[in-house]
């Protein structure tokens, strides 16, 4: 089979193409990484090609070694992966160590994986030890409400997660152990990397702030769906402190309790606290 006709380049490509009509990716802003399954690398086998040089990752994965990973390129718009995929996404292969990578399909133009691939690659390493392999899609995008709130309240994830939770019901059922922060870095490099890697042990979204969100899950659809549920409760918390500076009324720990045994999920109690 082609790759360009594989199933899981088609959700790739999709939620490129949704996020972009979100407005999270002006210019090629954000990036996408999928880890991909044994048997979707065996359906596209024919396609690839194992002459490209390896490269450093810049970084040590082990736990991922041998692995695939399906990736944006670095300085492809989202806009574009629709019209020509082969493009402006590409398939790697990591090498038995987890410190090279080569492009196995892809990137017909030439060019790179995405900038921060190191990023990617140690998250999803976390995720996929977290979550016992389950996870496999690591997303980021720059959501407008989400990083105009990074101006306005402290950079704490106890007060990020509950006045997000606060925003919309369903966000606690949707992101039960909450949100973690990172305080402004350098995108790309290592210190940022560590920093939400180190997160993501906890959580499955970290907010960089005055950046964008980075969110963590399974396949297309829970990723894309987690990003626009936080982006959403963000921006129903932009227009209510736009109208005023506080709240008449909002859910209450005992409702976000009560919530939580409805709905048999578990809200860590560090977040329920008194204002």
């Amino acid at each position: 089979m082609k790759a360009i006709e594989a199933e899981f380049v088609k959700g790739f490509v999709r939620m490129c193409s949704d996020g972009w009509e979100q407005g999270w990716h002006e210019r090629n802003g954000g990036n996408l990484s999928y880890r991909i399954k044994d048997e979707e690398i065996q359906s596209v086998k024919d396609d690839l090609k194992y002459d490209a040089p390896w490269q450093d990752i810049g970084t040590s994965v082990p736990q991922l070694a041998k692995e695939y990973f399906l990736v944006t390129g670095s300085g492809k718009f989202m806009r574009n992966v629709p019209l020509d995929p082969a493009a402006n996404i590409c398939i790697v292969e990591l090498d038995d160590k987890g410190e090279k990578f080569r492009i196995v399909w892809g990137l017909v133009n030439g060019g790179r994986p995405t900038s921060e691939l190191p990023t990617h690659l140690m998250n999803h390493e976390v995720k996929k030890l977290a979550s016992n392999g389950k996870h496999r899609v690591i997303y980021h995008a720059h959501c407008t409400n989400l990083i105009a709130l990074t101006f306005v309240l402290p950079l704490k994830d106890e007060v990020f997660t509950r006045e997000l939770w606060e925003s919309a019901t369903e966000c606690p059922v949707v992101f039960p152990a909450g949100v973690g922060v990172v305080e402004w870095m350098v995108p790309g490099g290592r210190e940022i990397a560590v920093a939400t890697s180190r997160l993501m042990k906890k959580y499955d979204v970290a907010v960089w702030a005055h950046h964008g969100l980075f969110c963590s899950g399974e396949d297309f659809d829970i990723t894309f769906g987690l990003m626009h549920t936080v982006e959403k409760a963000a921006e129903i918390l932009v227009k209510v402190l736009s109208i005023r500076p506080d709240k008449l009324q909002t859910i209450e720990p005992d409702g976000f309790r009560q919530l939580a045994k409805d709905f048999k999920v578990t809200l860590p109690e560090e977040f329920l606290y008194n204002k």
